[in-house]
């Protein structure tokens, strides 16, 4: 007997859902034609939002769903830029193939890294993250053929109509962005992803449901290892230049924490609107110094004291909307009986407790 003999289903989407995958492919599409109309500071301004949201994505996995809080993830920003530099200006390669490629070299640096990260817990953690985030940023400081603390340029470009490499850059952007989200979702929708929920809010409970925590916490670690290298190539494609004070400024991982608890923890909508808002305060505010830096604490302070749960976590919880569902919802339909639902309540209620071995 199916779901629906049965007078329930079981339904993944929901109506938000729907329209929030058409106006993204709007959007999309309209992103991807700017070259076409609009004006090479716009293409640098989504350049720079591409960059910042990709960041925020996988601090949040990091940190959001994993419950690994780091403060140090601008190791991986840097060793992306300093990576996608040395195979374009001293491999050849073109700097949007070596991007990805930049993305995987992350995450084999990440391998070795973990074993030290990975023996520290809580703040310990959060601290030494921030020291090998260090460690990475004086050791590219006192390498003489990368500029040494000042900094190189991307040189790859030479020859390379600007008009084509704006083009490009933003198409890589939108590309990149895309598959960020697509992935996470996916990732998050599967199994594996109901397990990190349950690693994050109780690993001892978890792993005695049979997650294997170690080799999650491993996975995700290298997961948002490689996204954030493909943020920090992006980045320096666009900017043409880096320095190890830009590449690897703890400023990248304040930020992500400010986009991520703004929009809201543990969920793939709020580093959006994050990103966003913390985009336009950048863009419009930068200019008032230390006062900018001031107003960023303070709404900050506000969001957290009145919206703990950042902004979208209110939305989603007034209004019901989730734009990116990942759990599963059972929907009765009306000749269901009773007793019916009452089993199959008791049902969804087991699946809840046992996260470590979700439906297929």
């Amino acid at each position: 007997m199916n779901m629906r003999e049965r007078g329930f289903e079981v339904r993944r989407a929901t109506r938000a859902s729907r329209v929030a995958v058409l106006l993204l492919l709007i959007a999309a599409v309209i992103v991807a034609s700017l070259p076409y109309w609009a004006g090479r500071d716009t293409l640098r301004d989504f350049t720079q939002i591409a960059a910042y949201l990709v960041f925020a994505l996988m601090w949040n996995l990091l940190a959001g769903y994993g419950g690994m809080v780091s403060i140090g993830q601008q190791a991986y920003f840097g060793i992306g830029g300093y990576a996608m530099l040395i195979l374009a200006n001293y491999g050849g390669l073109s700097p949007f193939i070596a991007v990805p490629i930049a993305a995987v070299i992350a995450a084999v640096i990440a391998v070795p890294v973990s074993r030290i990260a990975f023996r520290l817990e809580g703040g310990y953690f959060a601290i030494g993250t921030w020291v090998i985030a260090e460690v990475f940023r004086l050791s590219v400081a006192n390498v003489s053929w990368l500029g040494g603390g000042s900094g190189t340029s991307l040189t790859a470009f030479q020859g390379v109509p600007r008009s084509l490499r704006e083009s490009l850059t933003l198409w890589t952007a939108l590309v990149i962005v895309a598959a960020a989200i697509g992935l996470l979702y996916l990732f998050l929708r599967s199994k594996r992803g109901l397990a990190l929920t349950a690693m994050r809010d109780n690993a001892v409970a978890a792993n005695s449901q049979g997650v294997d925590v170690e080799r999650t916490r491993l996975l995700v670690y290298l997961v948002s290892a490689a996204g954030t290298a493909l943020a920090g190539g992006l980045y320096f494609v666009g900017n043409l230049r880096i320095s190890p004070e830009a590449a690897f400024s703890v400023n990248w991982t304040a930020f992500a924490i400010f986009i991520v608890m703004i929009g809201g923890l543990g969920t793939l909508e709020g580093p959006i609107i994050g990103t966003l808002i913390f985009f336009l305060l950048n863009k419009f505010l930068s200019d008032f110094g230390t006062w900018y830096l001031v107003g960023l604490g303070a709404l900050a302070i506000v969001v957290t004291m009145f919206f703990p749960q950042g902004i979208w976590g209110y939305v989603s919880r007034r209004f019901g909307w989730q734009l990116f569902p990942v759990a599963r919802h059972v929907v009765f339909l009306d000749r269901a009986p009773s007793s019916t639902r009452g089993e199959v309540i008791d049902t969804i209620q087991s699946a809840h407790s046992a996260p470590s071995a979700p439906h297929p």
